[in-house]
């Protein structure tokens, strides 16, 4: 698919990437020391941009679905992650080149090489295939002949594509498989790689001087917000379902960080958790606002078919087909559309795909990616799963912290079950420093083993026990030291685990997607030369929202300049000034690059009469009102309550020269 700009034009990679370091949006970190890869400092614009898009998110969720935020450590101890189960299988697969020692992702490598093969395929047979335009500094030296035009058969075809399609749901030994059956050899020496390995992606620490204590860099907010559930749970008064939230900087060792701002070792995440009661299948109260909004869904099913087709769907539906588990989960995928909406991603640029079984995080039993096409392909930005009880029940289990919702009951239920009552005068001294341990064993026995002993023991009088680390893993218990007997109790409330849905969303990569998104050309058609970049970011998260614009260096227009800079401030509106000797069009140009949205031109009838022309980025046609008039329109187009058209209806259309194309005289202007 080729990848066009917001006004369908080709987009040319190299030519926005260049705009965008150019006008510091961002540029890799440390790099008069030669950069470090999948290391990126941001600039002004790109700070402006990041922060109005989480303050955006804050509004969109914290504020409206009353959420909990924390702030927690990225220096996190070994044995929290080793409990919530990074430490074993936070991974990625990969190979090495026997020649030359480089490492290589192995799903990436067998990406690359069978799309080069069915790039070669679609030459041989005469289709024109646009190239995909790369960094020069990191294109690699490829092999003469590697991607030539070869013609393959037509089942093979449909194997490389059934491959792709499926390719995040192949594990090391599979990608192994897929290396050896196609005989892929890397494009940059011509040789086969080594077999996958895998490779832990947290990047490891020692807390403390005497580094007795190892750490980990997070992988992701999430633990602390888990650690934290019980004080949470307490400050909302026990009640549920709540949510807590947390932005804050994660950290990944890529194996091979390429495409830009989209894989990084360094990067802003904002992720909620929302604790929800198993218990009556995971409704959500607020479901019937969202069930309506329609989403484009790519389903687990069809990707293992080998297809990448798309269904768009109503979210009510999709929820009672049950494509998507369940309404909270459902809740959180329509949310997350509307705030992407809201943002300024291209709606004809965003699906959500379903994780498949291998691809599933550890911890998830249902997942979708919400995913934005970019020149690089379909990127996954935001990831929202279910990760049932996991995290809650593991950290429990290792801390013995009470993790759980007690909610009292509106009508006491009684319950019949097996219960053990042990003897602990005798039981102590009979087994000694064992006494613990076998004590915990039979505490821990279910209710289907509890009913076996007890016919046991009323007819041998003893019962044996499995107790790892006693004796010889048996243990026999007599019945002078335990009672087995079914016993009725009344329970006036109820615990439970609660399950938990993630929302969890790479602020990076979303902002990247905005960037090619949102970005177009204007300019003289065919004549790349005069085209003039454009980034239509909406003005709610656009960097700047105005540019002041004096009409000349006349010392008239600096007290107005100065007066209407102070009331956009007060506003809380940003502002630039451009009173630079360069034409009007030209000050406009730059800052359409910058995505500046409005502009506001101070000229010599400004300084009779405090009217001013007020300039919007897209269109570039202008309304001209009085002062008030003019800050009442932008604050509404800021604050998203209107869009330009509303302001054309109500202030009139600006219709004397254009000052894009002509720069007027200060003295014909003052006549």
């Amino acid at each position: 698919m080729t990848s066009t700009t917001l006004k369908g034009q080709p987009l040319d990679r190299a030519v926005l990437d260049s705009m965008l370091r150019r006008r510091m949006f961002y540029t890799p970190s440390f790099e008069i020391y030669g950069g470090t890869a999948g290391l990126y400092d941001y600039g002004p614009p790109g700070c402006a941009l990041q922060a109005n898009v989480i303050d955006a998110w804050r509004k969109h969720f914290v504020l409206e679905e009353d959420m909990l935020e924390v702030d927690c450590p990225a220096l996190t101890p070994m044995e929290v992650l080793k409990t919530s189960g990074h430490v074993d299988k936070f991974a990625d697969w990969m190979c090495k080149d026997p020649k030359n020692g480089d490492i290589i992702r192995a799903d990436h490598f067998v990406e690359e090489v069978l799309e080069a093969r069915l790039k070669g395929d679609k030459e041989a047979r005469g289709v024109k295939v646009v190239e995909k335009e790369e960094d020069p500094k990191k294109k690699k030296k490829k092999v003469k002949g590697a991607t030539e035009a070869v013609k393959l058969n037509d089942a093979i075809v449909q194997e490389y594509e059934e491959v792709l399609a499926k390719i995040d749901n192949y594990n090391g030994e599979e990608l192994g498989q897929l290396i050896k059956k196609y005989e892929l050899k890397n494009l940059a020496t011509g040789v086969e790689p080594s077999p996958p390995v895998a490779f832990n992606l947290m990047f490891q620490t020692a807390i403390g001087p005497s580094s007795n204590a190892p750490g980990f860099l997070r992988p992701e907010t999430a633990q602390g917000q888990f650690l934290n559930f019980a004080k949470l749970l307490d400050y909302n008064q026990q009640q549920m379902p709540f949510a807590s939230a947390s932005i804050g900087k994660s950290f990944r060792n890529e194996i091979s960080p390429r495409a830009g701002l989209l894989r990084v070792r360094e990067f802003l995440m904002a992720e909620i958790e929302h604790y929800v009661d198993p218990h009556g299948g995971k409704k959500h109260d607020r479901f019937h606002e969202v069930k309506d909004v329609e989403l484009i869904l790519l389903n687990r099913h069809t990707q293992l078919a080998g297809q990448t087709h798309v269904k768009k769907v109503p979210i009510g539906q999709a929820v009672a087909e049950g494509t998507v588990d369940n309404e909270t989960l459902g809740y959180f995928l329509a949310r997350i559309h509307l705030f992407l909406k809201k943002i300024g991603v291209d709606q004809t640029k965003i699906r959500f795909r379903q994780h498949m079984a291998n691809e599933m995080a550890h911890y998830a039993t249902d997942c979708w990616d919400a995913e934005l096409l970019t020149s690089y392909g379909w990127i996954e930005c935001v990831g929202c799963a279910d990760r049932s009880a996991y995290d809650l029940t593991v950290h429990a289990k290792k801390t013995g912290a009470p993790l759980v919702v007690r909610e009292r009951l509106d009508t006491p239920i009684s319950i019949t079950e097996w219960q053990i009552e042990l003897d602990k005068k005798k039981f102590g001294p009979h087994f000694k420093k064992d006494g613990k341990t076998v004590e915990a064993a039979i505490e821990a026995l279910s209710q289907e083993q509890r009913e076996t002993l007890a016919a046991s023991l009323a007819v041998d009088g003893k019962i044996t026990v499995d107790v790892e680390g006693v004796g010889n893993g048996k243990v026999e218990v007599s019945k002078d030291l335990i009672i087995i007997e079914k016993r009725t109790r009344t329970e006036n409330t109820r615990e439970f685990t609660p399950n938990v849905v993630e929302p969890s969303f790479g602020i990076g990569r979303i902002l990247y997607c905005l960037y090619e998104h949102n970005y177009w050309t204007r300019g003289s058609e065919g004549d790349k030369d005069e085209a003039r970049g454009v980034l239509s970011f909406p003005p709610t998260v656009a960097p700047t929202k105005v540019l002041l614009v004096p009409l000349s260096t006349h010392e008239s227009f600096k007290p107005l300049v100065k007066y209407m800079s102070l009331k956009l401030r007060s506003l809380g509106v940003s502002s630039r000034v451009d009173d630079s000797s360069a034409s009007i069009g030209k000050r406009y140009s730059r800052n359409d690059e910058l995505g500046t949205p409005l502009g506001i031109t101070i000229d010599f009838q400004s300084v009779q009469d405090k009217t001013f022309t007020l300039r919007d980025r897209d269109s570039t046609r202008q309304v001209r009102a009085d002062e008030e008039k003019i800050l009442a329109a932008i604050k509404s187009l800021v604050e998203g309550t209107k869009v330009w058209a509303d302001i054309e209806k109500e202030l009139p259309v600006f219709t004397g020269q254009d000052p894009d194309v002509v720069t007027l005289n200060p003295k014909s202007a003052a006549n």
